[in-house]
């Protein structure tokens, strides 16, 4: 929306302001809630329904495609619209996914209790980030406001960052600081809904322009040391002591204050008790290209939702759902700490009966972060301190089940449960609230009403002045219930009746036809067409004790219960800790169950610097989730290693890296791998360039973005980091990207040494394995029988030849003339040799060394001068045997006749052989 558009809809409407001394007192109140909330659209409650008037109320009547009527006054017709209270929520998200900010305005007085206008408030600024309400709130989910700032230069003279989020819903808190480059990188990781910045900021655009935050500019006040400290100081003990960087300080600060302001500026937050710096170098560093390309949370696909999430999401309760996003977001580098989360998914994996107990148990808790959240800011209602109590009700049997008290006898002979130091010590965590848990079952209601202002909440039994006012109430009405068969019998009118409504109250109702029959002390209160209402003096006072009775028992019953909530609420710091142990009980069993179905294995952490990749029969867990079989393949990657990966088109280069890389943050997330089994160091970022993608909103081509994406990884891989590169160079003429790509690895390799998974259709990056030491080929094998070609996806050494580029074409449906005339234009380009099929079902390169595809390095080889390098037929011709075949050089012989084949491994001798082949060719 534009900028000017949306002035006129958010705080004080020009159509309000133009006529603000002649208002009336209820659009004169409207206008003074407006006016101090200049970036908010507000909703004004005028009985059952929020509403908007003048420019706010057009733009309501659009986004929420409701009616715009007209309230009139003296002063004129002023535009209207509202939306039902009850129902308000879709019309609310209609309202955020446009854009708008809204202010609640509510009424905080009671109609009936009011002389005059009713005292109305701003409850609730309802933003992206700042969303409370369950029906705006996916469930499991987390939904972060952040802030940026800068600090001092004489606080920070390094120049860092700072960066705070927190998720209102639940009071999580993270803060932390870095150079501007690691800052968007954790942006793009903590994916926050909204974003706000400070004085002198760094700007900072999502990774994903379509699916980023929403950002705008705070009030810079909140962002000043003096009042983030102070701001602080409710939540922390010296807060100026517990962040390493000024603008930490900063951001923290600044960040709560606009939580406070959302929530209605009632002061600090109870509930966010966990404010938590980190710093991003203790996790695995996943950035947005590498959760993208990995789908870790999102396929771009036609199964959208077939994820890695997806995958591992066996979860029991929001509270393991949103645990589980958590982990996979920031999977751990600390190798006893996933040590441990292995030990317990092997034991829970193990102990079925353990398992399958605890999550049926967890199936019936409720999301307690959210709940304590709506406890605290005292909005929770009857029914909620009911969902803590049945979450509360779980736990003693969770502690039961995890100590083995319902294995089966054989299992039962072991008395030390659980058997690792990870589940014992979240046994122990699983703190039983006994008495929350009783005081809520005395307090409350078993079936409690929605609303907690009319009665009927709290127990008969819990407070003895409030029961003497039910039983007045109750007596009352067993008189009046009486008063019917009393009255017939005095008056001898058989068809006398009594009843009640809310105008006249209690009344007794006589029929005309009866009238001379009617005692002296009844009082007449109302003419019906055929009858008469009357009253007597007892009936009125009788009806004066009883709704003097409900009266003070409803009101009563509110106090009562907003004091139970308050001693509620009085425990959050526990009730967030028995949150959290059920979360990651519910994370490990769901890592557990996956194990089981998805027949994974735990892998080996190896602390060891030196350490590489070892999978054997690794598979891709989305991948084979949806096709029902999957062939797997084994990866063998040396620390520091480039393996240059080449094949056909379709024939799994891209599923192969990635399911590596996969492998590489499943086990550090804690979860066992797709795999017979595997060994694994740990590493500290996976970078990877995969997939062809151009950015539009942010102005960048396909090239373009995969240059950035190179760039990043090429200025901040190290030895410790996993690097996956697809591709690289495609995007732009076969000359330059050749070059970037060859000039890239090379970097890798000499300048980075990080493990490299380097696919691509470039055959002459196959020389590096020649070249350079840590560099070797392996290829994707295919079969061709009749035109046919077979893809077999799976990965043998070597370097393969060719794409099967007009074959694949013709798979996809390209029309037969285009593929007739490709494969003649193959054919002129190609000797006929380079492109019969090798032993090993890849293809055979030409006699030159050089590919189908690769005209440059075939044309140098016609023409070579005499002196240079001889081609493959000069060589036939020099090493040819008696019989005809061709020959071997002296010490390539002697080489191969020295190869102890007893003691050589399968792995090792198709290596050798390929070292063989390729001196051959380089003319050895």
């Amino acid at each position: 929306m534009p900028t000017a558009d949306r002035e006129t809809v958010t705080g004080l409407p020009p159509g309000i302001a133009a006529a603000r001394e002649e208002l009336t007192p209820m659009l004169s109140q409207y206008a003074d809630l407006c006016a101090p909330h200049e970036d908010a659209l507000v909703l004004f409650q005028v009985g059952d329904f929020y509403e908007a008037f003048c420019e706010a109320a057009t733009a309501v009547s659009r986004v929420c495609e409701v009616t715009l009527t007209e309230r009139s006054d003296s002063t004129g017709d002023y535009p209207m619209a509202g939306v039902p209270i009850d129902n308000a929520a879709p019309y609310l998200d209609s309202l955020l996914d446009a854009g708008y900010r809204v202010a609640l305005a509510d009424q905080v007085e009671d109609a009936d209790q009011a002389s005059g206008l009713v005292d109305r408030a701003v409850t609730e600024v309802i933003t992206p980030g700042t969303v409370v309400e369950d029906d705006l709130l996916e469930a499991g989910t987390t939904n972060y406001v952040a802030a940026v700032a800068a600090g001092e230069e004489e606080a920070d003279p390094d120049g860092s960052v700072g960066l705070a989020a927190v998720d209102v819903s639940t009071g999580e808190c993270l803060v932390t600081a870095g150079d501007r480059d690691a800052i968007a990188e954790e942006l793009d990781r903590v994916a926050p809904a909204e974003l706000i910045t400070g004085p002198a900021a760094p700007d900072f655009a999502p990774a994903d322009a379509e699916r980023g935050w929403t950002t705008h500019e705070y009030d810079a006040d909140v962002f000043d040391r003096c009042a983030a400290t102070e701001r602080l100081s409710a939540y922390l003990s010296a807060p100026e002591r517990r962040f390493d960087a000024d603008a930490e300080l900063r951001a923290a600060g600044a960040v709560l204050a606009y939580a406070e302001y959302t929530q209605g500026d009632d002061g600090p937050l109870s509930y966010v008790t966990r404010i938590r710096r980190y710093d991003p170098r203790d996790r695995l560093r996943l950035d947005a290209a590498a959760q993208r390309s990995l789908e870790l949370f999102e396929n771009r696909g036609l199964g959208a939702s077939d994820t890695l999430f997806d995958a591992l999401d066996e979860t029991n309760c929001a509270l393991g759902r949103r645990r589980l996003e958590r982990w996979l977001r920031r999977p751990l580098v600390d190798v006893e700490a996933i040590r441990s989360r292995h030990d317990a998914v092997g034991e829970l994996a193990d102990r079925s009966l353990v398992r399958e107990g605890v999550a049926e148990a967890l199936s019936t808790a409720y999301d307690l972060e959210r709940l304590v959240g709506r406890i605290s800011r005292g909005r929770a209602d009857a029914r909620d301190l009911r969902s803590l109590h049945a979450t509360l009700a779980v736990v003693p049997e969770l502690k039961a089940t995890l100590a083995g008290e319902e294995d089966t006898a054989s299992e039962a002979d072991d008395a030390d449960r659980p058997r690792t130091d990870h589940l014992r010590d979240l046994r122990d965590r699983l703190d039983e609230l006994v008495a929350v848990r009783e005081l809520i079952d005395e307090a409350i209601a078993v079936t409690p009403p929605p609303e907690i202002t009319e009665g009927g909440v709290i127990r008969d039994g819990f407070d003895d002045d409030l029961d003497a006012l039910r039983a007045t109430e109750r007596e009352g009405r067993e008189w009046v219930a009486d008063l019917e068969a009393t009255e017939r019998e005095r008056t001898g009118i058989d068809s006398l009746s009594v009843g009640h409504n809310q105008v006249h109250g209690y009344y007794i109702e006589v029929t005309d036809a009866n009238a001379d029959r009617v005692p002296d002390d009844y009082r007449r209160r109302q003419t019906l067409k055929n009858s008469e209402r009357y009253v007597t003096p007892e009936l009125k006072e009788r009806e004066e004790e009883i709704v003097a009775a409900a009266e003070r028992a409803d009101a009563m019953e509110y106090e009562r219960f907003v004091d139970v909530r308050e001693r509620v609420a009085a425990e959050t710091e526990r009730i967030q800790g028995l949150a959290e142990a059920l979360a990651e009980l519910d994370a490990l069993c769901s890592f557990a169950a996956v194990a089981v179905g998805g027949d994974y294995v735990r892998p080996e952490i190896v602390d060891d610097a030196d350490a590489g990749v070892e999978i054997e029969g690794g598979r891709h867990p989305v991948v084979e989730r949806g096709s029902g079989s999957f062939v797997p393949n084994d990866a063998s990657l040396p620390r520091g290693s480039i393996a240059v990966i080449t094949g056909p088109n379709m024939s799994g280069k891209s599923t192969y890296m990635r399911s590596v890389a996969l492998a590489v943050v499943l086990a550090q997330t804690g979860s066992f791998v797709p795999a017979q089994a595997a060994t694994l160091p740990v590493f500290d970022r996976l970078f990877t360039r995969v997939g062809a993608s151009d950015d539009i909103a942010g102005g960048q081509s396909t090239f373009m973005r995969e240059m950035s994406e190179l760039t990043e990884i090429l200025h901040d891989a190290g030895s410790d980091s996993l690097v996956l590169l697809d591709e690289v160079g495609r995007g732009t003429a076969t000359t330059d990207g050749r070059a970037i790509a060859r000039a890239a690895a090379e970097f890798i390799h000499d300048d980075l040494g990080a493990t490299t998974l380097f696919a691509t259709h470039y055959h002459e990056l196959t020389d590096l394995a020649a070249e350079r030491e840590r560099v070797f080929n392996l290829h994707f094998t295919a079969t061709r029988e009749d035109g046919d070609v077979t893809f077999l996806h799976r990965i043998v050494p070597g370097a393969s030849s060719s794409s099967y580029g007009v074959e694949v074409a013709e798979l996809a449906g390209v029309p037969a003339p285009v593929v007739e005339r490709s494969r003649s234009l193959v054919t002129e380009d190609d000797d006929p040799v380079g492109r019969d099929a090798d032993p090993a079902g890849g293809i055979v390169a030409d006699e030159s060394g050089a590919t189908g595809d690769d005209e440059a390095a075939r044309g140098a080889a016609d023409t070579a001068p005499d002196d240079a390098t001889p081609t493959a037929d000069t060589r036939d011709s020099d090493t040819r045997a008696d019989d005809g075949t061709p020959g071997l050089a002296p010490d390539l012989a002697a080489e191969l006749r020295d190869i102890d084949l007893a003691q050589t491994t399968p792995i090792e001798a198709l290596n050798a052989l390929h070292d063989l082949q390729s001196r051959i060719d380089d003319g050895e």
